[in-house]
């Protein structure tokens, strides 16, 4: 059995999701059926890509289309994902011209989440950080090459917004009970 986890950068031009899949542990008691429990050993299995990319919106399109499309587009993924869980990155803004953009985007998002009865676990940019590099103010570069290690992949997912989606999802994994 497996958990799948939807990871999600929210933003409104650029909406970053990821998805993993988060095998649970299971015993393998080997190949004869009378091993003992006291032989057998926890097997985990390594995470799955199941896929990543972005929702975008341009940027001369009217506000309320823009976050239409999103509405849409969230619930088709969500459709076709079916996350058992959905980690957030909490809004963190350098700028405050972009904050409330954003934040009807995010409303928007938490929307659907709330339409599909998905739990929801929400996380910093420094959680994030801190838990794929064990430094809060990693650079975004160390955060990346912490997703490839963690999925096995030969490089880091493009673009960016969906990199960081997914280390939003594996810190979600990481911090399960």
């Amino acid at each position: 059995m497996e958990k799948r986890i939807l990871g999600i950068d929210p933003g409104l031009a650029i909406l970053g999701f990821g998805a993993i899949a988060c095998p649970t542990a299971a015993l393998e008691t080997g190949v004869a059926l009378s091993v003992a429990k006291s032989e057998a050993k926890l097997v985990v299995q390594p995470l799955q890509l199941l896929d990543f990319g972005v929702i975008q919106t341009p940027a001369r399109t009217e506000i309320g289309s823009r976050l239409c499309t999103i509405y849409e587009d969230l619930h088709t993924l969500m459709k076709q994902l079916q996350p058992d869980l959905v980690a957030v990155e909490k809004l963190f803004f350098y700028r405050m011209s972009s904050t409330i953009s954003v934040a009807q985007a995010r409303g928007v998002l938490m929307l659907v989440l709330a339409q599909h009865h998905v739990p929801i676990v929400e996380f910093t940019p420094a959680q994030v950080k801190q838990a794929l590099t064990g430094y809060g103010n990693a650079d975004k570069y160390e955060v990346q090459q912490a997703v490839a290690r963690e999925l096995n992949l030969e490089s880091i997912p493009q673009p960016n917004d969906a990199a960081d989606a997914l280390a939003v999802a594996i810190t979600a994994w990481f911090h399960q009970d």
